[in-house]
């Protein structure tokens, strides 16, 4: 099952935004995706075929969520082209907890275990994008997102 199926209920939480998969890439890209498959999974965990893109428009946002585990696994490793933007994780159970994390244009994020489930994460809009104190100008965002797939217990 493609993976815009399962997401569907969480696009609510996605301001601003364009969205679409591919399964296929042509040479030089998919010599990408493999050296971020290589290093933000084990080779034995199965990936899910298709690559889902998240294009968000300069006021978009996304909103604090935290994943569910029955759509794709433990580990998401995310491309962020174009523009550079903020994402706070806050802890779910202790609001004290929390962080935010600048992903920097063209930099690899990996998000795994405890942060996909115990912690919500979002992108944050224009009049909140700060780091350190610092404004962070957001433009046009382009994520490339890779996930494994869901652990079998967890899709019951």
């Amino acid at each position: 099952m493609k993976l815009s199926r399962l997401l569907k209920p969480f696009t609510k939480a996605i301001h601003g935004f364009r969205e679409t998969e591919r399964r296929s890439w042509n040479e030089e890209n998919q010599k990408i995706l493999n050296r971020v498959k290589d290093i933000a999974f084990p080779p034995e965990v199965p990936k899910l075929a298709y690559v889902h893109i998240l294009d968000l428009e300069k006021k978009g946002y996304i909103k604090p969520h935290i994943d569910a585990v029955r759509f794709c696994g433990n580990t998401i490793a995310g491309l962020s082209l174009l523009s550079s933007s903020v994402m706070r994780l806050v802890h779910d159970k202790d609001q004290n907890k929390y962080a935010d994390i600048l992903l920097k244009r063209r930099s690899l994020y990996i998000m795994k275990d405890a942060i996909r489930y115990e912690y919500s994460h979002e992108v944050l809009p224009e009049a909140e994008s700060k780091f350190k104190g610092q404004i962070i100008p957001k433009d046009r965002r382009i994520s490339i997102i890779l996930r494994n797939e869901p652990n079998e217990e967890d899709t019951k």
